[in-house]
């Protein structure tokens, strides 16, 4: 299996995303599908103990430009998994209710609870990333802008303290970014536009929007850079070739939840007696012969 600690960042590391590759190295690749479903399978397993045991959870942070692969990742490394396990919640510009309270409190109403896994497809990470690219943004909250340098320290530094708090009552997280080149974005939002089945995904602010990538890419840097701990590692994918790219996220998923070491939960001494006189009453029970 491919060796994912080098797509890992490295906590207090420097980040520069225009010198990562946004193509794996990955030796052969017409191979990515049947390793993508042994990963899924092995998450399948792994989830299900973790969703028996309900004594942990895991959050998975997806991030990335427009057309990096978030929604199509998501659905293939999770598919099979049973759905009362899981969650995904995709994060929207805030508006009504979550603009009257802390920008962080819808992603605090949404967190996974123990035996669960929760995804994020994007996250609090807009907040230190569209925001700050687009810091007119900050009005609907009530707050000037541009905002001085102090202003995103302080919400890197709150970010922090949020997955610090979660690792530190049970939850796990593991947050990716989709790293994907200028040519093969603009190749995919070109194939979007040509396919009327994905023409719905299109909006007027694309335009402008993918004319900010080195804004954004800044904004990416700074964040990951800041937020990369041991206890919510980051994980920087080369998203150009799709399968390889879920390959990967799969793999660092697999190995999240196998250090987790979720364990189906063992009956008590009472839960066994109950068992066991059960099965003797099913036992008893009379075989139904059917009817003449």
């Amino acid at each position: 299996m491919p060796d994912t600690s080098q797509y890992r960042v490295s906590a207090n590391a420097a980040v520069d995303l225009a010198s990562i590759p946004t193509r794996h190295g990955f030796a052969d690749v017409r191979k990515s599908g049947k390793r993508l479903a042994r990963q899924r399978r092995r998450i399948a397993r792994l989830q299900e103990r973790l969703f028996a045991s309900s004594r942990t959870s895991l959050l998975l942070v997806f991030q990335g430009m427009d057309a990096s692969g978030k929604d199509g990742t998501i659905r293939a490394v999770l598919k099979g998994v049973n759905p009362q396990g899981i969650s995904v919640t995709s994060f929207k510009e805030p508006v009504g209710e979550e603009l009257s309270h802390s920008w962080l409190w819808r992603h605090w109403l949404t967190v996974p609870a123990r035996g669960q896994i929760g995804v994020f497809n994007r996250s609090h990470y807009e907040e230190v990333a569209v925001v700050r690219v687009h810091p007119e943004l900050l009005a609907a909250r009530g707050l000037a802008h541009p905002p001085p340098q102090e202003f995103w320290d302080e919400r890197l530094s709150d970010i922090r303290a949020f997955e610090r708090h979660l690792h530190v009552n049970g939850t796990h997280i593991v947050k990716f970014y989709l790293h994907v080149s200028q040519e093969e974005q603009r190749r995919r939002i070109m194939r979007r536009l040509d396919d009327p089945k994905r023409q719905w995904k299109f909006h007027s602010s694309d335009i402008t929007e993918t004319a900010l990538r080195e804004e954004y890419l800044s904004a990416y840097q700074t964040a990951i850079a800041a937020t990369a701990t041991e206890f919510a590692p980051w994980f920087i994918i080369p998203a150009d070739h799709k399968p390889t790219a879920r390959l990967m996220v799969a793999t660092v998923i697999a190995e999240t939840l196998a250090a987790m070491a979720p364990e189906m939960p063992r009956p008590g001494p009472d839960a066994l007696r109950a068992i066991a006189s059960f099965r003797d009453s099913l036992a008893n029970v009379p075989e139904d012969k059917g009817r003449a």
